[in-house]
């Protein structure tokens, strides 16, 4: 397994991460959610939690929203015993699917990576299921194929995971232009952090230049309480 902040320390641009695990104790779920940026308007943006559970991005200064598509959404919503994490508005799509009765593939396979030449940012996706005093949850990455314009699926699924275990997937293999995808599987990571030093270390770990925003929540497996802690560089 890495260790999750020299992993992120020594990469300069991951673009947009999803980390999902289970503290050592086995007591708690980890759902980690970062964001980056190297455009003004990328970096205009912080993170508000709602009443609901939910974390939507908003623009810090609106005079300086030129672009809201792909930037202004909810990476995170509840519905029952799930909660999702995304890059973008297929957060709603996943959220709709469980409503009806369909499935976190069945959703995602409604959708593609970002139109956003030439980079075709990939669209990230995780779910947290705790059921029956048990923690389940699923990774999938979006990506354009490496030879054509189709859009490749890849679906990964972690049940009862191990205590300390934590897996995380992001858009961007490194920095660059056109900036490169996210090849292979999610990283394996110690998740042996208690929750405050586990949030304060990514956020630090995370580029001092690119990063803009991180959400960080602890899930009670027993009952489904939960604390959540965001930081945003623009305060």
């Amino acid at each position: 397994m890495i260790d999750i902040f020299n992993y992120l320390s020594s990469n300069s641009y991951p673009g947009r991460g999803i980390a999902i695990g289970k503290s050592a104790d086995g007591n708690e779920a980890y759902l980690i959610y970062f964001i980056m940026g190297r455009s003004v308007n990328s970096r205009n943006r912080v993170f508000v939690e709602n009443a609901d559970g939910s974390v939507r991005t908003k623009a810090f200064d609106e005079s300086k929203l030129t672009d809201p598509s792909l930037i202004i959404y909810a990476p995170v919503r509840v519905f029952g015993e799930h909660t999702i994490v995304t890059n973008g508005d297929q957060t709603d799509t996943i959220y709709n699917s469980l409503r009806d009765g369909k499935t976190f593939a069945d959703a995602l396979r409604t959708r593609g990576y970002e139109p956003d030449a030439p980079n075709y940012t990939p669209r990230i996706s995780g779910l947290a299921t705790i059921h029956n005093g048990k923690l389940s949850y699923k990774l999938s990455i979006l990506k354009k194929s490496c030879a054509s314009a189709a859009c490749d699926r890849f679906f990964f699924e972690y049940e009862n995971t191990a205590p300390g275990v934590g897996h995380l997937i992001h858009t961007y293999k490194s920095d660059g232009n056109p900036i490169p995808s996210f090849e292979g599987e999610p990283a394996a990571f110690a998740c042996d952090k208690d929750f405050e030093s586990l949030a304060d270390g990514i956020w630090n770990a995370l580029n001092e230049e690119n990063k803009v925003s991180l959400f960080v929540r602890s899930i009670s497996i027993k009952d489904g309480s939960y604390k959540t802690k965001i930081y945003n560089k623009n305060q």
